[in-house]
């Protein structure tokens, strides 16, 4: 998750124009971009700093969560349901990474620490 939301932020950042147009196509205007690209840098950056700021990543998994689900929707409105099957993709690999991430770090689904 963080090469595919690092990369995306780039892209974000450097004004690609495969992910700037469609972007730009979906509605959103230019200043999102560019904050969405900063975030999304950013939290990369955190994930890849092993067992420190587990709060923070569970934040970022709710971040990436509803930047999928609005890529997926505005794509699917927008764009048709053709050009929504990356978005479905991410979301799949975001649940299994964020399943991961609660199995390596022993949080139960209350978001406590587990006595296992």
């Amino acid at each position: 998750m963080s090469l595919w939301f690092g990369a995306s932020g780039f892209f974000e950042l450097t004004r690609n124009p495969v992910v700037w147009d469609i972007t730009l196509k979906l509605g959103y205007p230019a200043h999102f971009i560019y904050i969405l690209g900063i975030f999304k840098i950013v939290g990369s950056i955190i994930f890849l700093i092993p067992n420190r700021f587990n709060r923070i990543k569970e934040w970022i998994f709710a971040g990436m969560f509803f930047d999928i689900t609005f890529a997926f929707l505005s794509k699917i409105v927008v764009l048709g349901l053709p050009s929504a099957i990356d978005a479905l993709i991410a979301f799949i690999v975001l649940a299994v990474t964020y399943y991961a991430f609660n199995k390596i770090h022993c949080i139960d689904y209350t978001g406590n620490l587990s006595q296992d």
